[in-house]
């Protein structure tokens, strides 16, 4: 039960952790001007965000206590936690996590919806998303090689924040969507293209130096015999979907919602088409965000 806690926690912590860091650089990139279409949606999804992961990191401290401890009472004495924070690199990254979303909770509510909040908001995004690797596999390398694997794994984070949020904030506009903000909004998924873009060659690249130190060139052959591994192929499988999806959009639907606007026609058929594929790229999104909680709490090939 604790076990099945500490992975749901962790997805809800994933899942804020990219819109914190993702959306906010997505409204920075996409809009040059103020009058960003859906600010208060935006702003709205942010504070959810950074909400759910201050509560989140503290109840998976908790949690984490409670597996370490044993029980669930033991973990909630002030003794354990202090020395979960204190004694233990997995402590010490939940707390500076829930500090960090409970400064970027502040500034949400302090500062105007704009250019300095959503700088702001995805600096202290990426300092959360970066957090996860503090703790992750790519921490527990050793050697001359450990360097490399944690920096390959705080990019891959990264990239893959950056493309799951920009998608996020990208759902919102579009289901938010008014007539006044079509040509933003169109503006918008050109600009998103160039995102994801990037997320997507920083994803393979880091990807490649995340499995060489993980599952290793020798038991690539071997990779379905383990738990892990099954479910990296799963994580990979909804990687493909999800680049598939992207595709459509950028060389399919985009385009067309773009010769609907310029020719004076309908464009309400278009956008209910990016619509339904944009959501189906988020979802795809939010599984693979489960599968990666399930594989933190699982040891690599590498490592049996």
């Amino acid at each position: 039960m604790l076990e099945a806690a500490v992975i749901l926690l962790r997805w809800l912590q994933y899942s804020s952790a990219v819109v914190l860091f993702g959306a906010p650089l997505f409204l920075l990139h996409s809009f040059g001007a103020p009058a960003v279409p859906n600010l208060i949606q935006a702003r709205a999804a942010l504070f959810v965000a950074a909400g759910v992961v201050a509560l989140g990191s503290l109840a998976a401290l908790v949690a984490q206590t409670a597996v370490m401890a044993g029980s669930l009472s033991e973990a909630v004495r002030p003794a354990s936690l202090s020395f979960m924070v204190t004694g233990t690199a997995l402590g010490m990254a939940m707390a500076a996590r829930a500090g960090l979303a409970l400064l970027g909770l502040a500034a949400i509510l302090a500062m105007r919806p704009g250019r300095a909040l959503w700088a702001l908001t995805a600096t202290t995004g990426l300092a959360v998303v970066a957090s996860f690797a503090w703790t992750g596999h790519g921490a527990a390398t050793d050697g001359a090689g450990g360097l490399v694997h944690l920096t390959a794994d705080i990019v891959h984070a990264a990239a893959a924040a950056l493309w799951l949020g920009a998608l996020t904030a990208l759902t919102i506009l579009l289901l938010r969507r008014t007539g006044p903000d079509d040509l933003a909004i169109h503006r918008a998924l050109d600009g998103f293209s160039g995102l994801g873009t990037l997320a997507v060659v920083l994803l393979v690249l880091t990807g490649l130096v995340n499995s060489w130190f993980l599952v290793g060139p020798a038991r690539v052959m071997e990779i379905g015999a383990s738990p892990y591994g099954q479910l990296l192929i799963a994580k990979l499988a909804l990687f493909a979907l999800m680049l598939a999806l992207a595709a459509r959009n950028r060389f399919r639907l985009t385009p067309a919602l773009g010769s609907a606007l310029a020719g004076g026609q309908d464009p309400r058929p278009a956008f209910q088409r990016l619509r339904h594929s944009v959501l189906a790229e988020t979802l795809a999104g939010a599984l693979l965000l489960a599968v990666v909680a399930v594989m933190g709490t699982l040891a690599p090939p590498s490592a049996m």
